[in-house]
C-alpha cells in the first residue's frame, strides 16, 4: 500500500490531536499531560520525517532488528530538535544490548531477567555520564495469554508483581518510570475501559508498595482506544494506524 502524502498524514494527526484534547477535556486533564508516540514500525525515513515536520518528536518501534536499520539514518535527518524512541514491542533479553544503544526509553520489560540485563548494559555503556535509561513495565491485567507482561490480572498475580516490582529498586542504572499494558482488541472501546482502570489502580497500588520511584507513566492507548485511555489516566499513547494509515507490511 502507497504510504500517504504530507497533506494526508497533517489531516490525520490533526484529528487525533482533536481526540486527544476532546478526551483530556472530559477527564478535566491538561494536553500537556499526554505524550503522543506515532509507532514508526514498518514505516519508511520519509513517512517518519514527514510526519516529524508536523511537529511530533516520539517515534515508537518494535522490533530491535528493524530499529537498527533505522533509528541511526533518522537521527541524522530529524534535526534540529532531537526525537524520543521509544522500545514498544517485546523484547528479548539477548537483545538487550542492542537496545539499550538504540532506544531512549523502554515500554516492555516483563522479567526480572530483562531488568537486571538492562541495567547492567546501561552501566558499561553510561558509565562517564551516568544516565539512567526510563523503563515501563508491561503488565497483563487482562488474562489474554496472547500478551506478554507480567501476569497480574487476578488477585495472587498482582501481589507478586508487585513483589517482583519491589526489585527493581536494587537496578541503579534504570528510571522505573510506571506501567505499560496492551489492551485486548474490542468491537468498542469502551471494553477495553476496565484494563485501563486496572493499570491505573494497579499503578496506585505500586505508590503505595514499592514508592522507590513516583511511577508517574501509564503506556496504554491505541488508535482503537486511546480517548478512552485517556479518560482512565494514560500519559503515553501509541498511536500508529491513525497516524500513518493501514500497515505497509
Amino acid at each position: 500500500m502507497a504510504a500517504l502524502s504530507e497533506s494526508e498524514l497533517r489531516a490525520n494527526l490533526e484529528q487525533v490531536e482533536q481526540h486527544i484534547l476532546q478526551a483530556c477535556q472530559r477527564a478535566g486533564r491538561r494536553r500537556e499531560e499526554v505524550t503522543l508516540v506515532a509507532v514508526s514500525k514498518t514505516r519508511s525515513l520519509d513517512e517518519i520525517a514527514a510526519v516529524y515536520q508536523q511537529g511530533v518528536r516520539h517515534f515508537g518501534e518494535n522490533r530491535v532488528e528493524e530499529a537498527e536499520g533505522k533509528i541511526p539514518s533518522a537521527r541524522e535527518i530529524l534535526t534540529p530538535e532531537p526525537v524520543t524512541w521509544h522500545m514498544i514491542g517485546h523484547l528479548q533479553s539477548r537483545k538487550a544490548a542492542t537496545a539499550v544503544e538504540l532506544f531512549d526509553m523502554i515500554h516492555s520489560v516483563d522479567s526480572w531477567k530483562l531488568a537486571n540485563r538492562l541495567d547492567r548494559f546501561v552501566a558499561d555503556s553510561a558509565r562517564a555520564s551516568g544516565k539512567k535509561l526510563p523503563i515501563l513495565l508491561e503488565v497483563n491485567v487482562s488474562g489474554e495469554e496472547s500478551k506478554y507482561g507480567y501476569a497480574a490480572w487476578d488477585d495472587a498475580g498482582r501481589d507478586a508483581f508487585i513483589e517482583e516490582a519491589r526489585k527493581l529498586a536494587a537496578c541503579e542504572h534504570l528510571l522505573v518510570r510506571g506501567l505499560m499494558t496492551m489492551a485486548p482488541i474490542v468491537p468498542e472501546p469502551e471494553q477495553a475501559r476496565p484494563v485501563f482502570r486496572r493499570l491505573r489502580e494497579l499503578r496506585d497500588a505500586l505508590r503505595r508498595a514499592a514508592p522507590f520511584t513516583t511511577w508517574p507513566d501509564l503506556s496504554m492507548g491505541m488508535t482503537d482506544d486511546y480517548p478512552v485511555a485517556i479518560e482512565e489516566g494514560a500519559t503515553i499513547i501509541r498511536i500508529g494506524r491513525a497516524i500513518f494509515g493501514p500497515s505497509t507490511y
